[in-house]
Order: structure tokens, then sequence, then C-alpha cells
């Protein structure tokens, strides 16, 4: 925004797409150790980071003057003889801009600002109760008919994680993707099979501290409001502009579709 030459698709949209790089880096290393090895410490961390992150990104996509140059090189596009890859990249900014409220009038970008903190935050907390009642569950088994069915690298597996919790003897089997997948998949025991899908299934959704009932209902209000915002009748509609179905009439046409065929 600093640069004083006419905005060109070089020195605004490619030096865009060019900038952040080392902060997405991190956050793609951090969040993703955050969900599958995390700690107290982590997601103090990740609750702390998170509002700044929401701040940063609202910074960047509400910034009028940054705004303005995007939407000049998109109006002026057919001046810069763009191939293919570039128009796609620049519809993507664009679009992407004016669906983060950088169209909205000023007074109302303020509100914008602070859903978005919220809605980060709520996020975050959804995926830290949904992992808290993964990390929960324990299912140890004692009988060895029990696991018929099984390969025995899977079985192997059970007999070490529960070695390490000081339950030699025994398989224990968690909600964890290389564990419960392999146990639904090939378990012959029908009733085990049950209580580890239920598990599975209702992660975030029992009755305890981890419960993400009023998380939903909270996240359902608030992206209502910013979808309705942006001219959207619901989210549904929102989420859908920009993906391959386009609309809520085609989504509910398949659905259909698929239940005439069950």
């Amino acid at each position: 925004i600093s640069n004083s030459e006419a905005p060109t698709f070089d020195n605004t949209i490619a030096a865009l797409d060019y900038s952040g790089d080392l902060l997405s880096r991190v956050s793609s290393v951090f969040y993703n150790y955050n969900s599958s090895n995390t700690s107290d410490e982590i997601q103090a961390i990740a609750q702390e980071v998170a509002p700044k992150l929401s701040a940063h990104r609202d910074n960047i996509s509400l910034n009028a003057k940054l705004f303005e140059r995007i939407q000049s090189v998109y109006e002026n596009q057919d001046a810069f003889g763009l191939n293919e890859e570039q128009k796609m990249l620049l519809k993507e900014t664009y679009e992407g801009f004016v669906r983060s409220g950088a169209a909205l009038p000023a007074e109302k970008q303020e509100r914008f600002r602070e859903i978005n903190q919220e809605l980060s935050l709520l996020t975050l907390k959804f995926g830290q109760n949904v992992l808290a009642d993964v990390n929960n569950f324990k299912l140890f088994i004692e009988d060895e008919a029990d696991l018929s069915g099984m390969p025995q690298s899977v079985i192997d597996a059970a007999a070490e994680a529960a070695t390490r919790d000081n339950q030699e003897g025994k398989w224990l089997f968690t909600l964890h993707n290389p564990s419960v997948m392999p146990f639904l998949t090939y378990a012959d025991n029908r009733d085990l099979r049950e209580k580890m899908n239920r598990a599975y299934v209702l992660r975030g959704n029992n009755d305890n501290e981890n419960n993400n009932q009023e998380i939903i209902n909270r996240l359902t209000e608030l992206r209502l409001e910013r979808s309705q915002m942006l001219g959207f009748s619901s989210f549904a509609e929102f989420a859908l502009e920009n993906r391959m179905a386009g609309n809520i009439e085609t989504v509910e046409t398949f659905l259909k579709q698929l239940w005439d065929a069950a």
C-alpha cells in the first residue's frame, strides 16, 4: 500500500500472494502440532494467539487502501495480459477480500472484526474439546477373543499402548485414528465396535466439561450474522457460493436423489 506506482498484478496481487510466507509455515506447523500432540502449554498458546491472528487477517482484508489497489487491478485486468493462472489468482484474491468484508461500509467493519475474533476463539475451543474427549477415552480389552478379525499389526500396537499405560497383558484402543479406524474396520465383536463408534461420533457431545453444544449454538449465530452482513440469507448460501455446488438448491436436489436411491 506504500507503493507509489499505479496498481498492477505484479506489485499488488503477486506481492500480496508472496507475503506472509514465514507466518503461514509456522502456523501450519503449530496448529498441526496442537491437533496431534498438544499439551496444556500449547493449548494456552493457541488461545492467546488465535485472536491475534484473527486481528492480523482482518487488518489485511479490511485495509481500505489495499482493497482499493486490488479492486483497481481487478477492474482493469484486461490491460495486464494475464495468463489463466494469474486471472484465477486475481479472481480469488478479489473475491476473498469481498467475502472477508472489504466492501462493507466502515461502520459495519468493526462489528465484522468482533465476530471474527469470537469465531476464532470458539472454533479453537471446539477443537480442543473434541481432542480432550479423544484423549480421555480408553478401551482396554482383556479377552484375546475380542481381538478377532483384527490384523496382527493392529493387535501388536494395542498391546504396546497398553504396556505404556501400565496395563501389560491387555490391549488398549483409543479414539486416535491409527487405533479407532482399524478397530471399526476389522473387529468382529459387534458390541465393542458399537461402543467405539458411539464414542467416536460423540466426541465433544458428551455430558461433561467438553460438551460443545453451547459453542455450536453460538457459532451458528455468529456465522449467520456475518453471512447476512455480506448479503447472504444464510451461512449455507455464503459457504456454497465459491464451491462446486454453487447454491443450496443443487445440494438439496443431490441429497434428495441420494435419499430416493437409498
